[in-house]
């Protein structure tokens, strides 16, 4: 399989034709697939315990919370076809490295491997990144399954579930610098249900966080954001500084703050406020974003609260400089929780 680097190894089992994979000192059965886009595939992957692991991922971890119960997690495989994409994964598995937070999806292992190209596979190298699995699905999966039902989540839940996320933000926006996710949306918040408590929200992929702080000073410099943005950040959630931006601007942690707006809004309809542009005839998504054009479907009965539009309008500003920052949002939210729900 070619030689490993930086002291990390990965190997299928030839034995059991690619059923096992090892990552590092560690031995995992392939139970099924999970997802895929791209040249990434996700499995649910369960632990194999054996005497030369020496306790396996238990002794491995400083957090024992991690753990599971039943050793199963998701494992992430990438296919890396040239150095461009291998600087992209270890990046991400550096920034991932960085969190440690309850409402932040955590990295539990990685190891890239060199693999040699054959007529089959253009691939060079390979990155298995080890994750706990959360298998009730993310926030997009819950959503479409709820619209087929015409069901909602409760006020209360909206407001628990969107609490969780800002606190995973603020996490990311208090180091020094600030880190941005930049990719804040319903298919990156797995969700898992709990018996007579508001599910869990966790925010996961971190292959977008940045530093959040940029200077841009002039034309190129913004339409290389732009250019970043519109690979890295989901249109419907795309803040606008991201889609115009000015060749003298100061970007920060508030493209975030946008894409939580949009999100929570998410949490309420199931979709981004900004979806229906894609569905009118010669309407324009990028115009409805950088004029925060925002419609308000009819919902639950009885209806979400006014307080909540008005809290979504308040962080979809289109000037970023007027928009609040994470600490403004959770003072907002904690007053929000203290007034609906008991």
């Amino acid at each position: 399989m070619g030689c490993s680097f930086s002291g990390l190894n990965a190997l299928y089992d030839s034995v059991n034709s690619g059923g096992d994979a090892w990552i590092n000192e560690n031995r995992f059965r392939i139970v099924r697939q999970l997802g895929e886009g791209g040249f990434a595939y996700v499995y649910l992957v369960k632990e194999l315990i054996n005497d030369s692991a020496a306790g396996g991922l238990a002794k491995k971890l400083k957090d024992s919370s991690h753990l599971s119960e039943d050793g199963t997690y998701a494992m992430k495989k990438v296919l890396i076809q040239n150095n461009e994409q291998l600087e992209l994964v270890r990046e991400e598995i550096r920034v991932s490295s960085l969190f440690n937070h309850p409402n932040l999806l955590p990295l539990l292992d990685h190891a890239i491997i060199s693999v040699k190209p054959t007529q089959e596979t253009s691939w060079n190298h390979e990155a298995y990144l080890l994750f706990p699995v959360h298998m009730d699905g993310t926030l997009l999966d819950n959503a479409k399954v709820m619209k087929t039902k015409k069901e909602f989540y409760s006020t209360s839940d909206v407001l628990q579930i969107f609490r969780q996320l800002c606190a995973g933000l603020k996490h990311m926006h208090s180091f020094d610098p600030p880190y941005a996710h930049n990719d804040v949306k319903p298919g990156n918040v797995l969700i898992t249900h709990r018996k007579g408590q508001p599910p869990l929200a966790i925010l996961m992929d971190f292959g977008s966080a940045r530093p959040a702080r940029k200077q841009i000073t002039n034309r190129s410099e913004a339409l290389q954001l732009q250019e970043w943005a519109a690979e890295h950040c989901s249109a419907p959630f795309r803040a606008p500084e991201l889609w115009d931006c000015p060749s003298q601007a100061s970007i920060d942690e508030r493209t975030d703050v946008w894409s939580l707006g949009c999100t929570l809004y998410a949490i309420m309809y199931g979709v981004s406020p900004f979806e229906y542009a894609l569905g009118e005839s010669g309407g324009s998504l990028q115009l409805a974003i950088v004029n925060a054009q925002v419609k308000w479907p009819a919902g639950p009965k009885p209806p979400y609260p006014e307080a909540f539009h008005q809290f979504v309008s308040w962080m979809l500003q289109p000037q970023a400089a007027m928009r609040p920052r994470i600490d403004d949002i959770i003072i907002h939210v904690d007053k929000l929780i203290a007034k609906f729900t008991q």
